[in-house]
């Protein structure tokens, strides 16, 4: 008996289909794609290390000795805590207040007219300008560091929530609004749960905010912390010494984005589902 073309067709896309599996069940894992990148980075960079000045730059084994003598030294932890005291204070009460403020924004009309011209000015303003300002303010302490932390992560939290906000379907709104839903329960059911992937991307953007925002209030005010070490070493030309908390501080915005998305995996677990993310 004669296999009709359809048929035919039919086969060739089951049998590519079973190599496809094949070769997801043998891919490769990211986490030994990313140690193999890092590991050709840095070697690249310490074979390169005879024919750099240490006046202009350093290398990795001479960075790690630098870093190892702060860390014995006391220096290095002192630094990081300094640091650590006003970023993590500043980037989770951005977080407290931005995301609520996202979901008002992005769901109430008039609190959107009334508010929403000044989140999206605030945004748009070069916020360093008003260190000078906030210095007068608020002092050269603790409090300054974690003002200018705040306000350079509360908008991109408040924005990419308002955003997720307004991109839920209205239907899934009309769906609770035709039985009989109160407005808390249609924004703890429906609107949050289909924002929240916009808040994790908004909280892991707040990071890499925070980190800018730390190093920035620690050169214009007090000169301490991690950035105060970076300014000390870069005066005193010990360039191994001045990137010592340059990688510290890359390492932590790493960690700390990663610990983001864990979590948003946690909450949001249908999300990886939706997105397809198989690591691949």
């Amino acid at each position: 008996m004669a296999i009709s073309s359809e048929q035919r067709a039919v086969d060739r896309v089951d049998a590519y289909l079973a190599r496809s599996r094949t070769k997801a069940g043998w891919h490769v894992p990211d986490w030994a794609i990313t140690t193999v990148s890092l590991v050709a980075v840095l070697g690249i960079w310490q074979a390169a290390g005879p024919w750099i000045d240490p006046l202009f730059a350093s290398y990795p084994s001479a960075i790690l000795a630098a870093g190892e003598r702060m860390a014995a030294s006391g220096q290095l932890s002192k630094a990081l805590w300094s640091s650590m005291q006003p970023f993590l204070a500043g980037y989770l009460l951005a977080a407290v207040v931005g995301v609520p403020a996202g979901l008002l924004l992005g769901r109430y009309r008039v609190v959107r007219a009334a508010l929403g011209i000044y989140v999206t000015a605030g945004y748009s303003t070069p916020l360093i300008a008003l260190v000078p300002l906030l210095m007068i303010w608020f002092g050269l302490g603790f409090m300054v560091k974690m003002v200018i932390i705040f306000l350079l992560t509360f908008f991109p939290i408040c924005i990419n929530t308002w955003a997720g906000v307004r991109a839920v379907p209205k239907s899934l709104v009309e769906v609770g609004t035709a039985f009989c839903a109160s407005q808390s329960t249609i924004m703890n059911e429906i609107v949050l749960p289909a924002v929240l992937p916009y808040i994790m991307a908004g909280l892991r953007l707040g990071i890499g905010k925070a980190v800018i925002a730390m190093v920035i209030a620690e050169f214009l005010t007090a000169i301490t912390g991690l950035g105060g070490t970076i300014i000390k070493a870069a005066n005193s030309f010990r360039t191994a010494d001045m990137l010592v908390p340059i990688i510290v501080i890359m390492v932590l915005a790493v960690v700390l984005t990663h610990i983001v998305t864990l979590i948003e995996r946690w909450v949001a677990p249908w999300q990886s589902e939706i997105a397809g993310d198989d690591g691949a």
